[in-house]
């Protein structure tokens, strides 16, 4: 083992995921700020804003995840030199996430006018209802901006979006103070004025990044070189490789929204104190999706290259950074709980119930951690079918029956929905690494579960 080279991706790994693990927190900040200036309007408005988003991101998610693959293929098409390809892979992606957009919003919209067919508490629906109008219209930037972010992450040009996420997470959280409390002669709009404000930031955010890559020099090599190739068989490719991202992170982000129903089932207080935890563990997640992203990116670049080891130090450096952060999330989680707990709500009765479930989701950091990662390095060498199966058996015939199990059979409440999440994360996260070693520690791999039309750009 060469330490040197390790040493050198720990570097590069590190300088190029923390503005993307920025980015990421920035994302998260702004549901943080959402549901800490929600929750001072009570339970119910929290639950429906949880269970709302809930939706929104099980539906708009599938689009979000099929666009990830733009990162890593554009990190190949740069480490061959093949800047054409990487204009034509903006483009592409810019069809696809636009095409995306327009779905979410329809059938998000087409959702909320049913709410009633997820069994919630009629308060917490009714607000719901009318919150997800406003949020549903923000589906369309929110693609747009994913699909910019990526290819400026797949050319590891990670800064760019860094600044514009925090710029935009300053402007959430002030049009958030304005719209939901009725300030600077506004009328307070209360929940309705959180979703006012997720329209206008995530499309601020998109025109701002859009307007960026265009004027800004360092682009100028990537998106200035024309090609006469068709753009369809590559909006086929990225169709073809992304759905299957789209679809894991579907089946886990629809895991965990039908623990939200399961919470909604037990009560008003589970369903707030669920929310918030699992609003914490989002923060953390983040953090690791952001290691993950830059794993894929490495590991698309090593494949580029044609190197085999280089695949195998970006993945086995990925995994050393995650275990590192989630390790020590887990000790903060367990000795900081009631703090943290305390930083959402003065509601004696839900602090109580929300500390118990940061507990759990402390145990739990480790496995979310890994397995995001494991997706992430994976989708860098374009494997993606056996992942999907993958996160299907470990969220839908693992995680969440036992989540139903712990809960309703043996009465263990909401905690019992964590203790059920817990092993759905745990079984992927092992599966999923055990794949991203099997095929690449060989000595024939030889990338044969790369598609050579990616290798040959």
């Amino acid at each position: 083992m060469n330490l040197t080279t390790y040493r050198k991706e720990l570097k590069e790994t590190i300088y190029l995921g923390v503005p993307i693990i920025i980015g990421q927190l920035g994302n998260v900040l702004m549901g943080v700020g959402d549901t800490i200036q929600v929750g001072r309007l009570g339970a119910s408005p929290v639950a429906a804003s949880g269970f709302a988003n809930s939706v929104f991101w099980l539906i708009s998610i599938i689009g979000i995840g099929s666009l990830m693959v733009v990162g890593p293929q554009t990190a190949t098409a740069k480490a061959q030199g093949n800047y054409a390809e990487c204009r034509r892979i903006l483009l592409s992606g810019l069809y696809v996430g636009f095409f995306w957009g327009i779905v979410v919003a329809g059938l998000f919209l087409l959702v909320s006018q049913h709410f009633e067919l997820f069994n919630q508490k009629p308060d917490v629906q009714a607000l719901a209802t009318d919150y997800s109008f406003y949020v549903a219209f923000s589906a369309i930037p929110l693609m747009v901006y994913a699909a910019l972010r990526q290819f400026t992450d797949g050319l590891s040009f990670t800064r760019v979006t860094m600044i514009i996420t925090l710029l935009g997470t300053v402007l959430d959280i002030f049009l958030n103070w304005v719209f939901i409390n009725g300030k600077l002669g506004v009328p307070a709009m209360g929940l309705n004025g959180a979703g006012i404000t997720t329209i206008i930031s995530r499309t601020v955010m998109a025109i701002g990044l859009g307007v960026y890559i265009v004027k800004d020099n360092i682009f100028k090599p990537f998106i200035s070189v024309q090609s006469e190739n068709s753009l369809i068989p590559l909006l086929v490719k990225l169709i073809r490789l992304g759905l299957p991202g789209g679809l894991q992170l579907f089946f886990e982000i629809a895991a965990f929204s039908s623990a939200t129903f399961f919470a909604g089932w037990l009560g008003t207080l589970q369903q707030a104190a669920h929310s918030i935890a699992l609003n914490m563990a989002s923060v953390t997640y983040m953090v690791a999706a952001g290691l993950s992203s830059a794993g894929a990116i490495r590991v698309g670049q090593a494949v580029g290259l044609r190197d085999r080891h280089k695949i195998i130090r970006a993945g086995a450096i990925t995994v050393f950074l995650v275990i590192l952060f989630m390790g020590t999330a887990c000790l903060t989680f367990l000795v900081l709980a009631r703090f943290l707990t305390s930083l959402y709500t003065d509601d004696v009765a839900l602090m109580t119930i929300t500390t118990s479930l940061v507990i759990i989701a402390g145990f739990f950091q480790l496995s979310d951690g890994l397995q995001v990662t494991g997706l992430g390095i994976l989708r860098g060498i374009s494997d993606v079918n056996i992942p999907t199966y993958i996160t299907l058996v470990a969220y839908w015939i693992v995680g969440l029956p036992m989540a139903y199990v712990f809960a309703f059979v043996l009465k263990l409440d909401i905690q019992g929905v964590w203790y059920g999440l817990f092993l759905g994360l745990t079984t992927s996260a092992l599966l999923l690494l055990t794949r991203f070693y099997k095929l690449t520690s060989t000595a024939d791999f030889e990338f044969k579960s790369v598609p050579q039309e990616i290798l040959h750009g």
